[in-house]
């Protein structure tokens, strides 16, 4: 049976979408790395690919994943709000500028600040492909070539009605995986329905375009992502870092006024929703961190600092709670079916 209790602490993570409370995430992995483990495989929907692109990234450049912390605090989140040239200066007809945007360009927000502050800050730790973050072989895996990769962004392909895992699906629009750029597909992975415009990726297989969304419309956290088939026993875990509470409290309640406020509310709702049956299973509860966010909403760019600090400390003490009771080989006894590689 594994033990790591001789071996490095490693672990393969599942980050789970939130918009603003990725925050949550942060301080939850900064935890994990302060308590000396390492993350093969990093896996995030949403914001979750965000903090799963940067963890992937400071770790190929041999940084600690700490470095994670001072990033994300320091971000002007009022800046994710990039309306286009015609919503910068709408003034009081911005309700209806708002409607004309998702009426013509499908999203309220444009998304290039996040593009580019992705592309900025993996540039500088030397990422820029996907093929930047190709694991070297490993005799004792069972990874196939087509998915020894650091790092998996799950977007959806609405255009298709399907789950896409970036960059093992690129093959499946004729796209070298390795030739993808990072930023992009974090990008797609964020466009949250409405709110920002959503990703077109060229197919030049079928000289097509895919239309792709937010992770988290397929699925928010699919922490079965790294589960190995082949029956053998797992090397290390894989933790699933979740922004809610484990017991599911009523959450924060905002009172919903005019189209885009619905449209938001139900997109935030529906994502909120979508795993909940699959994270009730005890084996899933097991290795996953949940960091409750419920006080804060996804989309509230207008989040202060103050409660920037408080979803980072309570990623850090959900983290380190979830350590004290984590056991790996009772775990594997008790839930070898969910066998990671």
């Amino acid at each position: 049976m594994p033990d790591q209790s001789t071996n490095p602490l490693r672990a393969d993570l599942v980050l789970e979408g939130g918009g603003v409370k990725g925050l949550g995430l942060v301080g939850a992995v900064t935890a994990l790395g302060e308590a000396g483990y390492s993350f093969p495989r990093i896996a995030g929907s949403s914001a979750g690919s965000v903090v799963a692109a940067f963890v992937a990234a400071l770790q190929r450049a041999g940084e600690p994943v700490e470095r994670l912390a001072d990033v994300a605090l320091e971000l002007d989140y009022r800046r994710f709000r990039d309306r286009g040239p015609l919503g910068r200066f709408a003034g009081p007809l911005g309700p209806v500028v708002d409607i004309f945007s998702l009426i013509f360009e499908n999203g309220l927000y444009e998304g290039d600040y996040l593009h580019r502050l992705v592309a900025g800050r993996l540039r500088d730790l030397g990422v820029e492909t996907f093929g930047d973050l190709r694991l070297p072989p490993d005799p004792d895996g069972a990874l196939p070539e087509d998915r020894r990769y650091r790092l998996v962004v799950v977007a959806s392909d609405v255009s298709r009605q399907r789950l896409v895992r970036l960059p093992w699906d690129y093959a499946r629009y004729g796209l070298d995986p390795d030739e993808q750029r990072v930023a992009d597909a974090v990008r797609a992975s964020a466009s949250i329905p409405f709110f920002f415009e959503p990703v077109a990726m060229r197919w030049p297989a079928e000289r097509g375009v895919a239309t792709l969304v937010d992770g988290g419309v397929l699925s928010n956290f699919p922490i079965w992502l790294f589960d190995r088939g082949d029956g053998r026993p797992p090397r290390w875990p894989t933790f699933g870092v979740r922004l809610s509470a484990r017991d599911r409290e009523p959450p924060r309640t905002e009172p919903v006024k005019g189209p885009v406020s619905l449209a938001l509310s139900v997109v935030e709702t529906m994502m909120e929703a979508l795993d909940a049956r699959h994270v009730d299973d005890p084996c899933v509860q097991a290795r996953s961190i949940f960091v409750d966010g419920a006080h804060v909403s996804a989309v509230d760019f207008g989040i202060t600092e103050g409660q920037q600090r408080e979803l980072f400390a309570r990623g850090r003490t959900a983290a380190t709670a979830f350590l004290e009771r984590w056991d790996f080989p009772a775990y594997i006894e008790r839930c070898r079916a969910g066998a990671t590689s």
